[in-house]
């Protein structure tokens, strides 16, 4: 189905992004494909999509790939049924059965799809979008709506290669399950970019973009986290090895060149006392120089092998960094009611957000998840419990307490600010400016990017500039609202995250659909906006 031999790519700045990949995809396989941010996940399925072009190798195709993208600025200003690439077959459908225009042409488009529109129909009524009119404007829809029109055309291309990037990002639970349930009995090919960890579970092998190169795993998600722990330990063992073996060689080039030498000043001794002729003198003198400059050379040889594996070995280590971010523990003991929502509604000028009024409690330690479907008001919620929107009718009473707001826009940022002089804006604590880079460097913002625009960050790492500066506190939040905080993280980052919030004692009100982020950041209470 999929060939890619010898595959390098370079970024427009000349950096490599792929060198010498291999990768292919069988018939009917579903392969979950993860990386780092920025390892160039979806600039692999754009080139595999022919939007770009490899600088050396090649891909084969043995069918048209088909990509629902994470972003969808490029539809905005089309049709459902432009968007789904069958406007021409349902423009040439309606012709020929009013009899408008019977030409040739129609009936080639329509390529006997004499049940396009049924087809179609049926596979947005599998994501409740029945009814749907396929000339509707997909700007007028919402995220998650957008990508599930997208999904549906699992459903009317079938045989071809599915280029899935990050399907999960704007779905709900009800939507998830849906999506893992297609991905679970359909029998097409699939490559699926994501870091929704329960999807990646469903799929039988993992393929993982590192070092420039992709590495397989013969399993799921959970399979290729134990292969990863054995890998690692083996690496850290060969670092180990390598290094006593470096030691030794440098101990042993020593020994040998003292040991040449004492055996030189001895032979020079000798040949004094002897009575030999200063030209003779001089010709020993030369054999040994020329023998113990061969041996110093092989030596040199070996140490030189042995410093670069170990430096290679090292930079894979490197190439595993990981945020480093810790929080303080907050002030209140647990039990303290700090939030208390009275018969809370919002209405930005078309009615009540919700149909009941809210009634919440939060206390100090509680750990909720404000669930819901798409546009249930969930941030709406959290905006007002944050104290950024202003309620149209009840109260909200609060205990004296200190908050941060991470949302999916990181509105806490300002994009004309470059990275240094956004941290330093958070730095109440007045921390010197070694310290503030050294805080950096553990986000992952090395020299190279402190004097970076935030306005040119991606995602990833405007969520990781957004950790870092909150870390910079000099007393930590009583209470911690986020609003989908994994969406644009790698996993490796995710669990960083993960078991930073596990280990913070403070209280937290999130927003989020990944169900294995939330079990693993110990939630305890959940409050469903379903029925509001």
């Amino acid at each position: 189905m999929l060939q890619i031999q010898q595959l390098d790519y370079y970024l427009p700045d000349g950096t490599p992004l792929f060198e010498d990949l291999h990768f292919n995809l069988q018939t009917q396989e579903k392969t979950g494909l993860i990386g780092r941010n920025g390892s160039g996940k979806s600039t692999l399925l754009r080139l595999i999509n022919n939007e770009l072009n490899p600088d050396k190798g090649e891909i084969r195709l043995q069918t048209a790939p088909v990509l629902i993208p994470q972003n969808f600025g490029q539809f905005d200003h089309q049709t459902i049924a432009e968007a789904l690439g069958i406007a021409s077959k349902i423009s040439a459908l309606q012709s020929i059965l009013e009899g408008t225009d019977l030409s040739e042409e129609n009936f080639l488009i329509l390529d006997d799809d004499w049940t396009i529109e049924e087809r179609v129909q049926e596979a947005l009524a599998y994501w409740s979008l029945s009814g749907s009119s396929l000339n509707q404007q997909l700007n007028t829809l919402s995220g998650g709506e957008k990508t599930m029109v997208l999904l549906s055309k699992l459903a009317l291309y079938p045989g071809s290669l599915f280029l899935l990037d990050e399907p999960t990002n704007h779905l709900d639970k009800i939507q998830r399950e849906r999506l893992y349930r297609m991905i679970n009995d359909t029998k097409e090919t699939l490559l699926v970019v994501s870091h929704d960890r329960k999807l990646l579970d469903m799929l039988p092998q993992i393929a993982e973009i590192e070092q420039k190169k992709i590495n397989r795993y013969g399993g799921n998600y959970s399979f290729y986290k134990e292969q990863k722990i054995i890998e690692e330990a083996a690496l850290a063992s060969e670092i180990l090895h390598t290094t006593k073996e470096l030691k030794k060689a440098k101990e042993t080039e020593r020994q040998t060149i003292e040991r040449q030498q004492r055996l030189e000043a001895r032979g020079k001794k000798k040949q004094a006392q002897a009575g030999v002729a200063k030209i003779m003198m001089n010709t020993l003198r030369n054999k040994a120089e020329q023998s113990g400059s061969r041996l110093k050379s092989t030596h040199d040889e070996k140490t030189n092998q042995l410093s670069q594996s170990l430096q290679e070995l090292r930079n894979e280590v490197v190439d595993k960094r990981k945020m480093k971010l810790s929080l303080s523990n907050a002030q209140y003991h647990h039990g303290k009611l700090l939030i208390d929502a009275v018969q809370v509604q919002v209405d930005f000028g078309k009615g009540p957000v919700w149909k009941e009024p809210v009634d919440l409690k939060i206390y100090s330690g509680d750990r909720i998840a404000i669930q819901g479907r798409n546009g249930s008001g969930k941030s709406s919620l959290v905006h007002t419990l944050a104290g950024k929107l202003m309620p149209a009718s009840g109260e909200i009473r609060k205990a004296g307490y200190s908050s941060v707001y991470l949302d999916q826009n990181y509105s806490v940022l300002d994009p004309s600010m470059n990275v240094y002089e956004q941290v330093q804006v958070f730095n109440d604590a007045l921390l010197e400016e070694h310290t503030l880079k050294i805080r950096l460097h553990h986000f992952l913002f090395g020299p190279g990017d402190w004097d970076k625009p935030v306005s040119q960050l991606s995602g990833g790492e405007r969520m990781k500039l957004t950790l870092c500066s909150l870390s910079l506190s000099s007393s930590p939040p009583d209470i911690i609202f986020l609003d989908e905080p994994t969406n644009n993280l790698d996993i490796q980052n995710i669990e960083i995250l993960t078991e930073v919030l596990g280990n913070y004692k403070g209280t937290i009100v999130i927003i989020s659909h990944d169900e294995v982020f939330l079990e693993q950041t110990g939630i305890n209470r959940t409050y469903s906006l379903s029925n509001i």
